[in-house]
């Protein structure tokens, strides 16, 4: 937070009360770090819409569409690792904003939602577009306040400390949160400002300094060494990395494993999935009974970040039988869905590996681990003659090879062919997936704000039903000042389910799973003012993306049949059995 004393003093004169207690909100958020602000246009929000418009210190992002509003601020918080607000105005307005507000809450993202609304006075009794937006999003935010309406009766310092504890709440346990702002008519200013300089007085120096009014400063962490790391770490382990948000502390992760001479399963959200130092494709070498042994000479699992894609890694931790199991995660919450966890460290990984000491050069490569290595090179061998032709597998081995810059991926299929089949490589700069509640909506607009958040060109990866759910969000790509690549993987449908055991009897699959859609998505590349190419070839999308990540906004098109990946993958597994 800043401490500059050199700041121009908070403005006297106001056009009504309602727009001076958002210009204390708004200046008390910047003062608190927050750096950019998502907004919708709205009547009963033009207070706020008003007072971040005057304020110099915000980015301001604009969006016509809530839905898509809320998971750009989510796409913006987890790029720059700071707080995002969201301006709406009432009714179902907020509402839109629920899907985001879920995925923040499942992944730990800051956002700060402030949702005008109609003072009590107009709910519950016909007012037009008033609904009650108390608890709107219910356990889903880590922080909620239901702002009275603005009045001289209240002091100015309950406006900016109900922020202060707002984002402390926050940094301790990181969420959205959501100020409920009510505000009377009027909501436009009128022939008279008022001179608020008697209502401001008791404020002070807090007036023309930049600090908060009464920030919470936080407590320095850390992670206490355990006094029996090293009986731990004096046993044969496994490293898994699972989500991980900084790539610096992905490195501390396989630094360590490095160290302890221990194989590393590197999660594609771990941002060292493509470094070389983890074992690969590691889902579909759980294939084959062979790697399979090998892995369980492991007797302790220390893994760090939580939320792993691979279900076949998933069942391999829950089924084998560990003699301990630590798990390092920063976010405060259980994380353990099958309740093997023995022991929960709430910290980084760096601050975990550095209070606990390990050995300073690794074990040999030929102790005790080198049949691993053998049966993992085959199955890498298995997927490069898997992938050399046009398909969906085939296309994301290619991308992981290809990718430069920073890489979201999408749920459902996406994600899990980059777990199966991404090779090591240069690698992206950052990876990001919404694997919170893992919905297939907003991926769009939550690749645009993780494109705002850094100078360098960003890829999103996703399928066709999650384009078709987040069309809208196709008119944010423009905002991007850098590269921006979507490329889009249009099986016709939800062909994730031909992958799963639904029941095929009277068309069950195709009538009630698959919904095919017949679309292409040509045209609203043109509506969006995108550039546009379906290329037909591994070595044409090859060079399709070079060509956009050249240029400003694309959407490549890859058009393959339904059935296609289900086969692909089935064959892929069934070959890695055989050996």
């Amino acid at each position: 937070m800043s401490t500059d004393a050199a700041t121009p003093p908070f403005p006297r004169h106001h056009d009504t009360f309602n727009h001076l207690w958002a210009a204390l909100m708004l200046e008390e958020l910047q003062r608190l770090g927050v750096r950019d602000i998502v907004l919708a246009p709205g009547s009963r929000s033009s207070p706020l819409i008003m007072a971040a418009a005057a304020h110099p210190g915000f980015h301001r992002h604009r969006h016509f569409d809530e839905r898509g509003l809320g998971f750009l601020a989510l796409g913006l918080a987890k790029g720059s690792r700071r707080p995002v607000a969201i301006i709406t105005t009432s009714g179902t307005a907020v509402a839109n904003l629920h899907p985001a507000v879920i995925e923040a809450s499942q992944s730990g993202v800051p956002l700060v939602l402030l949702c005008a609304d109609r003072p009590v006075e107009l709910i519950d009794n016909g007012s037009n577009q008033a609904i009650d937006q108390r608890d709107m999003f219910a356990r889903h935010v880590v922080f909620h306040r239901d702002l009275p309406s603005p009045t001289p009766d209240i002091a100015a310092a309950f406006v900016l400390s109900t922020l202060d504890q707002a984002l402390a709440h926050q940094r301790r346990h990181p969420g959205p949160v959501h100020l409920n702002c009510r505000y009377p008519e009027p909501l436009y200013p009128g022939e008279r400002p008022i001179d608020a300089s008697a209502y401001l007085a008791p404020l002070g120096n807090w007036l023309g300094t930049a600090r908060p009014w009464s920030p919470w400063e936080p407590v320095p962490g850390g992670c206490s060494p355990l006094p029996d790391w090293q009986a731990f770490q004096a046993r044969p382990g496994l490293v898994v990395a699972g989500c991980i948000d900084d790539p610096a502390e992905g490195r501390w992760v396989a630094a360590l494993a490095e160290r302890l001479g221990w194989p590393l399963v590197a999660d594609l959200q771990s941002q060292i999935r493509f470094d070389g130092r983890n074992l690969r494709h590691v889902d579909l070498a759980l294939h084959d009974d062979a790697f399979v042994d090998e892995l369980r000479r492991a007797e302790v699992l220390l893994q760090f970040g939580a939320r792993l894609i691979s279900k076949r890694l998933g069942r391999f931790i829950a089924w084998h039988t560990w003699r301990d199991y630590w798990l390092v995660d920063p976010h405060p919450s259980r994380l353990d869905p099958d309740h093997r966890v023995r022991r929960r460290l709430v910290c980084r990984p760096s601050e975990f590996i550095a209070a606990h000491p390990s050995p300073s050069q690794s074990s040999p490569p030929s102790a005790p681990w080198h049949r691993l290595a053998e049966r993992q090179a085959r199955t890498s061998a298995a997927v490069e003659a898997a992938c050399s032709h046009f398909s969906e597998v085939g296309i994301c081995h290619r991308l992981a090879r290809l990718v430069h810059g920073q890489l979201m991926v999408g749920n459902s299929l996406p994600a899990r062919l980059m777990e199966m089949l991404g090779t090591t490589g240069a690698g992206p700069s950052r990876v990001t997936t919404n694997r919170g509640a893992s919905g297939i909506d907003g991926l769009i607009a939550t690749a645009c704000g993780f494109a705002l958040s850094r100078d360098e060109p960003t890829t999103l990866l996703l399928g066709d039903i999650s384009a078709l759910h987040d069309l809208n969000s196709l008119a944010l790509l423009g905002q991007a000042s850098h590269p921006l690549v979507v490329i889009l993987l249009n099986n016709d449908g939800g062909s994730i389910f031909r992958l799963l055991p639904v029941p095929c009897q009277e068309g069950l699959l195709e009538s009630d799973y698959l919904l095919p859609h017949g679309l292409s998505f040509e045209h609203a590349a043109a509506m969006f003012g995108l550039g546009y190419a379906a290329p037909t070839t591994l070595d044409e999308f090859e060079t399709c993306y070079a060509e956009a990540l050249q240029s400003g906004a694309t959407l490549i098109e890859i058009k393959v049949p339904g059935e296609q990946v289900a086969e692909d993958i089935e064959a892929l597994g069934a070959s890695l059995r055989e050996r």
